[in-house]
């Protein structure tokens, strides 16, 4: 009788394949031109400069640059008060008022202005706005940088307003010369609709000659559209103090995708991404390409991962520099800051 046999050894069982983990990378991320300058204006500044280089506020609202910078020399500040008299300071992206300015002109401080364009066109336009009689509703976060500069554009005529609640309230004759202007890094969606309460509260509101929100916060955002389409989860780089980034992760949740605001890769939850694909990624307009590449990393190391990216749109806008950094310093020139997908960790800075 033959013997009956047994079932098969270990040896020759098939072992089921690993879960390969797709991570859907949203482009345009990181870096914008903006960001990229005000970075670049500091390393230029620090190349250049005989003493030190002082940076009144975060130069760009985003931990890991800030302390990259940090250990090249920079000297971060909250108020000029902090900065010696005829020292260099450079005043961050997000812009300062006019009385900022002023305290620096009588303090003798050599200034690098490294306020983003599109903030001093907003700065401009509420300025013509006042002197046109008009009263200014600024759209925006209160207390955040770049709204406090410029609601001291022209403090007397602007008033802000975050809600339609608080459109609801101003206290403004409805036949009032009125106009709107917005903060740079609003989310898209829920400032039209304030803009409409605006709209039906003032009929003759009137608009700015074009779109204050800036296109980098537009273009992630609707990456970020594209990403949540399909994936389970998104992972957003950047730090809590970026309204850029900050927004990233409120759109993707109000669609109904659970999103994370991350550091870097030590701030991910396991539970967030254990068993979960696809995994959207994306990074703030102030947040440096070579965290997103540690974040790639740190998913592959859990496992076999694949990246496809989501591209909506290319961007090619680039700033100059102002004046006192225009030349590059040293025989090699200052360090290019890049906002691509590829960065090594001694690229940054």
């Amino acid at each position: 009788m033959a013997a009956m046999s047994g079932p098969p050894s270990s040896s020759h069982r098939t072992q089921a394949p690993p879960v390969v983990t797709t991570v859907l990378l949203a482009a345009p991320r990181s870096f914008c031109a903006g960001v990229q300058r005000a970075v670049q204006i500091v390393q230029r500044a620090l190349d250049d400069a005989a003493g030190p280089v002082y940076v009144r506020k975060q130069i760009v609202h985003n931990a890991f640059v800030v302390a990259e910078l940090e250990d090249h020399g920079a000297v971060f500040v909250e108020e000029l008060d902090q900065v010696p008299d005829g020292a260099t300071v450079v005043f961050s992206a997000h812009g300062v008022s006019p009385v900022v300015r002023a305290q620096a002109d009588r303090r003798g401080l050599m200034v690098i202005d490294g306020t983003c364009p599109l903030v001093s066109k907003v700065h401009a336009e509420a300025a013509r706005f006042a002197r046109r009689g008009e009263t200014v509703v600024l759209i925006g976060h209160a207390g955040h940088e770049e709204v406090e500069g410029t609601l001291g554009v022209a403090p007397e005529a602007t008033v802000l307003v975050q809600s339609v609640e608080d459109v609801d309230a101003l206290d403004i004759p409805v036949d009032a010369r009125v106009s709107y202007l917005t903060q740079t890094t609003l989310a898209v969606d829920e400032t039209a609709v304030v803009i409409e309460a605006l709209r039906r509260r003032f009929p003759g509101l009137r608009e700015p000659p074009s779109e204050d929100i800036c296109y980098a916060s537009t273009n992630r955002q609707e990456a970020v559209r594209a990403v949540i389409a399909e994936a389970r989860v998104l992972l957003v780089v950047g730090s809590s103090n970026s309204s850029n980034s900050v927004r990233l992760v409120e759109l993707a949740r109000r669609h109904g995708t659970p999103a994370y605001l991350i550091d870097g890769p030590q701030d991910i939850d396991p539970a967030w991404v254990d068993g979960v694909t696809p995994i959207g990624l994306t990074a703030g307009a102030s947040a440096p390409a070579v965290l997103v590449d540690q974040v790639l990393s740190a998913l592959a190391a859990r496992g076999p991962t694949r990246v496809l990216e989501r591209e909506v749109a290319v961007e090619t806008i680039r700033f100059a520099l102002p004046k006192q950094v225009r030349t590059p310093a040293g025989a090699d020139g200052s360090t290019a800051v890049s906002a691509g997908p590829e960065v090594s960790r001694e690229d940054f800075p």
